[in-house]
């Protein structure tokens, strides 16, 4: 079946000044900022020259533009659309938010990591967010995964074992038989990388924030309790785990078998 017609719109344009394309973002952005992100980004996040100046607004700005759907530093320009400029205070400019990434280096992204860990135990109080992690036995899942890249030009991508030119990401996730998995912690690596590489600070990083989750619950600290699952375990990790009586006998043994 085809239409008879063809339409008369070539090209549509958001840009009526009192009309906001993603109100959605005011209560995320609300319950972001009551629960202490800014003010830890401000405490934690050290970027040098002008650049890093309001680095807390800066980081508020870059998760709402990916809340409401933006994928590049272009799309971050969607905080300014409409009237969205009288809901958020004096959004940034796309290319100011670009200058501010490209300061970033591997220490600013393991101060974006402290971020992210005590941001989520202060979502945690305010949210069901992980109910039940303080008791009871939980799982802290840890594998590998590829984001899709167009361009030569990209940096830390490669080609991974799909064939497929990407950034190769690391993430953790806990899950309680009462809530949904959540992200604990999540680390980029360079081009083509084995499940396993990284894991091992990976662990450590998601079972300290796990330890902080549950005592933050009220709940007993380092009891044993998680049971750490990878695409293929390293020796060291197996290692850290049983030193720190982290998993079972039994689940040592069989991630032995599969590491190196």
């Amino acid at each position: 079946m085809q239409l008879s017609h063809t339409r008369p719109v070539t090209a549509a344009r958001f840009d009526d000044p009192d009309l906001v394309a993603t109100a959605g973002l005011v209560p995320v952005v609300a319950l972001a900022q009551a629960s202490g992100l800014l003010t830890l980004a401000d405490q934690h996040l050290s970027v040098p020259t002008d650049k890093g100046a309001n680095t807390g607004r800066k980081i508020g700005s870059l998760i709402g533009g990916m809340v409401a759907g933006a994928d590049s530093i272009a799309d971050l320009a969607i905080l300014r659309h409409g009237a969205m400029g009288t809901i958020f205070d004096r959004p940034y400019a796309p290319s100011t938010l670009g200058s501010f990434l490209r300061q970033f280096s591997f220490g600013h992204v393991r101060q974006l990591d402290a971020v992210a860990s005590r941001f989520l135990s202060n979502l945690a109080a305010k949210t069901p967010l992980v109910t039940g992690i303080d008791t009871g036995r939980i799982l802290v899942d840890i594998d590998d995964t590829i984001i899709e890249v167009h361009g030569h030009g990209k940096q830390g991508s490669g080609y991974g074992y799909f064939g497929i030119r990407g950034l190769n990401a690391l993430i953790a996730t806990v899950t309680r038989q009462t809530a949904a998995p959540v992200i604990v912690t999540q680390r980029l690596r360079r081009g083509a990388r084995g499940s396993a590489r990284g894991a091992a600070r990976m662990v450590a990083d998601a079972l300290a924030t796990v330890d902080r989750l549950r005592t933050h619950a009220g709940g007993p600290s380092g009891n044993g309790a998680p049971k750490v699952l990878m695409a293929c375990a390293q020796r060291r990790v197996v290692t850290y785990c049983r030193a720190s009586h982290l998993v079972s006998q039994r689940s040592c043994s069989t991630a032995e078998r599969c590491g190196p």
